[in-house]
């Protein structure tokens, strides 16, 4: 079976559009603050204004999202997970964001990490590899209709991974267990494997879910 993650890129209008864009150049932003080359005069004139935008917006009523998570296991409406994701998220600029589309029961992804997400020289952060595993496999185990929470997540390092470079991800279920759920995955720069891992997911049931919905509940009404 091969699967397409929604894509709303054709959307021309509406709030999330704007929320998409703003992102977007939010990425840039961060991308060209830390590597410009310019006088102190120019970043101070560029914090101040995004000072004062940042004024603006803690202005303005806020609403933490109570439908959908930023996450696969318990992603529920597809936004939740495809918008705000802190890997994939379109509207999160925190976002690489990696691309994920499902081929014949595998799902694929696809990134490119930019200075920001740097750890070794020239090279992606392996906290920011661990974390895109868990966001993948996360997805995949997500699709045998009994998703769950990582259990464990185990990553080896088999080559440091280049920033400025098309890379590409593959995760799969192995088998499940019971309640546990077993997924691995790969990362990979060419054909040459840059990481790879295995995770064990739990899988939780509605009751579950709705327990951590009432737990962000009270945390908006603070």
């Amino acid at each position: 079976m091969n699967y397409k993650i929604p894509d709303h890129s054709n959307v021309t209008e509406g709030v999330w559009v704007q929320k998409r864009r703003l992102a977007a150049a939010i990425r840039r932003v961060i991308e060209h603050s830390l590597t410009a080359d310019a006088p102190e005069e120019e970043f101070r004139r560029a914090a101040e204004r995004l000072e004062q935008y940042a004024a603006h917006l803690e202005k303005l009523p806020r609403e933490l999202v109570t439908w959908g998570n930023p996450e696969a296991a318990t992603a529920g409406e597809v936004h939740g997970f495809f918008d705000l994701s802190p890997l994939i998220g379109a509207v999160n600029p925190l976002a690489p964001p990696i691309k994920l589309w499902v081929e014949d029961g595998t799902v694929k992804g696809a990134v490119e990490f930019g200075w920001a997400y740097q750890g070794p020289p020239g090279h992606a952060h392996g906290g920011l590899i661990a974390a895109a595993f868990d966001e993948v496999l996360g997805f995949a185990q997500s699709m045998t209709g009994s998703p769950g929470m990582t259990g464990t997540l185990t990553v080896r390092y088999r080559q440091p991974t280049p920033l400025y470079t098309p890379l590409r991800l593959e995760a799969r279920v192995d088998r499940i267990e019971g309640r546990k759920i077993f997924a691995s995955g790969r990362l990979y720069n060419g054909e040459v494997v840059t990481a790879e891992a295995e995770g064990l997911f739990i899988s939780i049931n509605a009751a579950g879910v709705q327990k951590l919905a009432e737990g962000r509940k009270r945390m908006t009404e603070r």
